[in-house]
């Protein structure tokens, strides 16, 4: 079982450093599933507890100037490990200027991901500064518990308004309440609610247009009828606060009164976190 990677081109570091950073700040630990094309980013709290989930897919070949992985067996081709993002991100921090970074898993003691960040030098011989960081071996009788979550059949979907502004919107309520009412229609409505014995403030979005699948995949029902859900207002901002992918498309889907699924979409990454619906 082997696992190495080179990232050479500036831009790509940048962009996959800051998916560790929006990936550190929605969990403090998570799976990354490596296969021969894409990397995984899992986290898979119980819903039904009211945890939330978290998969964020990326394709290799966009980031990697150098992909090398042999998995447990030649039918198997993966590597499931348990680690911290935050230490990735961390190590991933000097590297704004690197010539080069590497990643490779050993065996020091424990399993590790070492991340050696090479240096610019006045001096002929560059500075190469390494991090090891511990990771856990996932065992393969375990994988099926990190498999994509399934999608339920959502009542409404709707592009979302811009991240920040509805990031500043959130921040803004969240002394009032725990709780936020998410809700949405057909029509490229999309409302932001507290609602309490004291007080009730709504914030309004408009002309926000519904993905074309819509048609296709949404039961019958009328097109002006609001579809909700009640969350955690904490895990919403933790959402909105963490993001630094910076998607060219960003989709909220609800599940009336069960869930909130985001999808945010760029050319390289996807990332869905799932919140579930409170009572």
């Amino acid at each position: 079982m082997k696992f190495r990677c080179k990232i050479v081109d500036v831009s790509c570091l940048n962009h996959f450093s800051r998916i560790l950073n929006t990936i550190a700040k929605l969990t403090k630990s998570c799976t990354l599933r490596l296969t021969a094309c894409k990397l995984y980013f899992i986290l898979t709290d119980k819903v039904a507890n009211g945890g939330v989930s978290m998969w964020c897919e990326l394709n290799q070949d966009n980031f990697f100037d150098e992909y090398q992985l042999e998995g447990v067996s030649a039918e198997q081709n993966e590597i499931f490990l348990e680690l911290i993002p935050e230490n990735v991100s961390r190590a991933l921090k000097m590297a704004q200027n690197a010539k080069s970074v590497k990643m490779k898993l050993k065996n020091k003691h424990c399993p590790c991901l070492t991340v050696a960040v090479e240096l610019p030098s006045m001096s002929s011989t560059n500075r190469i500064v390494t991090h090891d960081l511990p990771v856990s071996v996932i065992p393969r009788r375990l994988w099926n518990d990190f498999s994509e979550p399934s999608i339920p059949n959502f009542d409404v979907s709707i592009y979302l308004p811009t991240l920040k502004i509805m990031k500043n919107v959130v921040e803004r309520m969240k002394n009032l309440s725990n709780f936020m009412v998410i809700e949405a229609n057909r029509i490229g409505e999309f409302n932001l609610k507290i609602e309490t014995d004291l007080v009730s403030v709504s914030t309004h979005f408009k002309d926000l247009r519904n993905p074309p699948w819509v048609s296709d995949t949404l039961p019958e029902r009328d097109s002006v009828h609001m579809v909700e859900a009640r969350v955690d207002i904490r895990k919403l901002l933790q959402f909105l606060a963490g993001q630094q992918v910076n998607p060219t498309k960003a989709i909220c889907n609800i599940v009336h009164k069960r869930m909130i699924h985001f999808l945010l979409l760029h050319e390289d990454v996807s990332l869905q976190y799932f919140i579930p619906a409170m009572a």
